[in-house]
C-alpha cells in the first residue's frame, strides 16, 4: 500500500511517474545489456524542481518475488512525503527511506545544474574502481558524449562522496561521474535517460580498455580523432577551448 503526504501536489507525482517510467527503460536496457552486475544495484536520485525534495528510484532486487519499480519522495532533510515500498496498513512515519533525501542533498543544493544522481555497479567499472586507477576515456564512443577525459576515484571514505563530487565538479565541471574504490561508480547530469546511456556508453569504454589491458594498455587517440567526435555531438566548439585551439 504506498503512503502519500497529502503535501505533494498532482505535478510532483506526475513527475514521479515519469521518472518511474524513464527509470524502468534505463533498467531493462542496462539490464539486457549485461551492463548491471547480479545484484541490480541501480539507484537514481532526482531533484524535484523549486523544491528540496528528492524522487529516489531503485532498481528490484532479483531476490523479490514481486519486482516492481517503487519510488520515494524525500526532503533533503530527510522528510518522507511517498514512500511506495510500504505495505500493508504501515504508514510513513514507519519508512525507511529519510536518507534517500539527504544521500545527495549537497550536490543537488550546490550544484544547480546537476539534476539526477545516479549509483550503479557494473562489471568493469567495478574492475576499475578495484584497482583505485582513474579511468582515462580512451573509447571514442564514450568520449564524444563528454569533454572530460577521465574519471576520478573516490578513495578516502571519510570524506563524504558528495563532498567529493562537489569538489570534483568545481575542478572539472564537465566531468560526469566517479569510480567508488571497490564498489561500484556514480554519475550525474540532467536526467535519468541522459545518464543511463553515458552509463552503458562509458562501462562500454571500460570494458575494452580492461581487453587493452592484456595487449600493452590502451593509448591516447590518434590526430583528429577528439575534434571528430566531439563534432559528432556539438562539442567541439568547447572542446577546442580545452584544447587550447583558440583563444
Amino acid at each position: 500500500m504506498t503512503q502519500t503526504s497529502s503535501t505533494l501536489g498532482s505535478a510532483i507525482l506526475d513527475q514521479v511517474e515519469q521518472a518511474k517510467r524513464d527509470f524502468a527503460k534505463a533498467f531493462r536496457v542496462l539490464q539486457d545489456t549485461r551492463t548491471l552486475t547480479a545484484t541490480n544495484t541501480l539507484q537514481a536520485y532526482l531533484r524535484v524542481p523549486g523544491t528540496d525534495l528528492v524522487i529516489a528510484l531503485r532498481a528490484p532486487s532479483p531476490w523479490d518475488d514481486e519486482p516492481a519499480i517503487r519510488a520515494s519522495v524525500v526532503s533533503y532533510d530527510g522528510v518522507v512525503h511517498l514512500d511506495e515500498t510500504l505495505g500493508g496498513a504501515q504508514t510513513l512515519s514507519e519508512s525507511r527511506e529519510a536518507g534517500s533525501g539527504k544521500r545527495y542533498a549537497q550536490v543537488l543544493r550546490e550544484r544547480a545544474e546537476v539534476n539526477v544522481v545516479i549509483h550503479v555497479h557494473t562489471p568493469y567499472l567495478g574492475g576499475w574502481a578495484g584497482t583505485h586507477r582513474v579511468l582515462p576515456l580512451r573509447y571514442a564512443a564514450s568520449q564524444r558524449v563528454t569533454l572530460a577525459r577521465e574519471l576520478p576515484v573516490y578513495i578516502d571514505r571519510r570524506q563524504p562522496e558528495p563532498a567529493f563530487i562537489v569538489e570534483t565538479i568545481e575542478a572539472n565541471p564537465h566531468t560526469p561521474g566517479l569510480l567508488e574504490a571497490n564498489g561500484g561508480a556514480t554519475f550525474w547530469g540532467t536526467g535519468i535517460l541522459q545518464v543511463a546511456k553515458l552509463v552503458l556508453l562509458v562501462e562500454e569504454g571500460a570494458y575494452f580498455q580492461a581487453l587493452a589491458e592484456n595487449l600493452g594498455g590502451s593509448r591516447e587517440f590518434g590526430p583528429g580523432v577528439l575534434e571528430q567526435q566531439w563534432k559528432m555531438t556539438g562539442l567541439w566548439a568547447e572542446g577546442q577551448k580545452l584544447l587550447g585551439e583558440v583563444a
